[in-house]
């Protein structure tokens, strides 16, 4: 089994290492400073479920060079998504499989348009990852999931054998009947998890510790749920009050992607996330307060910034 892997950061880094090493013929899309390790010394993963050592791999910064695979997981920030739509069509070939494991729903409109529908399944990533320094990836915690299918709810073949290649690698995986409801619920969690974190500077453990910033973090992830139920997504009506739930079983030291990207000074996926709420909500009169004005704290930091210059305070 081919696979290509566009965006070899967190997700894309460590769910291809784990098929790499079962035996998947794994090719990595990357950049930089991570590209430039990823070559001269391989991929690592550091994991509490084992870590993983890839001495060679196949990466570079243009697809075309990995060949037509099998399947392509697009794992790119949002932003990015349809300048990796353009580099990815040259290799999409009739028999590619393509699947967004990014975070928004917005997304595989996008590969749709472009690449047609045949070519698009929906897919769902759970994971803690980031890039610990070039080359290297860190996992926190243990959740490692990926969810997939196609968005005609049929159990297609392309479905099963990817399921069979993640299982062999000990990816816990599942082929959903419902990918866009999968996609939706972890949307509710993200947005939810990438407003609290970044707006508070915090991880996720003070977060919902705290009983205003708790009720906050609800409170927008019951828009969210609203803004899906409006475009017929069949989620609960409670369902928000589930994904916190689900919040208070994860580690105290976990934070979102979008967190560390604002640390860093790098461009936010604001305006897929509550930005993202905020648009669809509006076209379906659905109103998003909460979501608005995250979106509105965050607005100045949404093309990335430089490190703070330390200023005068008044006292």
């Amino acid at each position: 089994m081919r696979i290509t892997i566009m965006g070899a950061g967190g997700v894309g880094g460590y769910f291809g290492a784990k098929l790499a090493k079962s035996g998947c013929e794994v090719g990595f899309v990357a950049r930089g400073a991570h590209l430039a390790a990823m070559r001269q010394n391989g991929l690592r993963v550091e994991s509490q479920l084992g870590e993983i050592h890839l001495p060679e791999v196949r990466a570079s910064d243009d697809p075309a060079v990995l060949g037509s695979p099998d399947y392509v997981f697009l794992c790119v920030k949002l932003w990015d998504t349809e300048a990796a739509v353009r580099v990815m069509a040259k290799i999409v070939a009739p028999h590619t499989a393509v699947l967004s494991f990014q975070n928004g729903v917005q997304k595989d409109d996008v590969l749709r348009k472009s690449l047609g529908e045949k070519a698009v399944m929906g897919g769902v990533a759970y994971i803690g990852a980031g890039i610990a320094r070039p080359g290297v990836i860190r996992h926190t915690g243990t959740i490692q999931r990926l969810v997939f299918g196609e968005f005609d709810g049929s159990r297609s073949e392309r479905a099963a054998a990817l399921l069979q290649a993640c299982t062999r690698a000990g990816i816990d995986a599942e082929i959903s009947a419902d990918v866009r409801r999968a996609i939706w619920e972890k949307f509710v969690f993200i947005v939810g998890l990438s407003a609290l974190t970044s707006a508070t500077r915090k991880t996720i453990g003070p977060v919902r510790g705290n009983a205003r910033t708790r009720a906050l973090l609800l409170e927008i992830m019951k828009e969210t749920v609203a803004v899906g139920r409006a475009y017929g997504v069949n989620l609960p009506e409670d369902y928000a009050d589930k994904r916190l739930a689900f919040v208070d079983s994860l580690p105290a030291e976990m934070t979102s992607s979008m967190h560390n990207d604002l640390e860093a000074g790098k461009r936010l996926e604001l305006d897929w996330l509550s930005g993202g709420v905020v648009e669809l909500g509006k076209a379906v009169n659905v109103t998003t307060p909460m979501n608005r004005a995250v979106s509105a704290i965050l607005a100045l930091y949404a093309n990335g910034s430089e490190a703070p210059v330390p200023r005068a305070a008044t006292r």
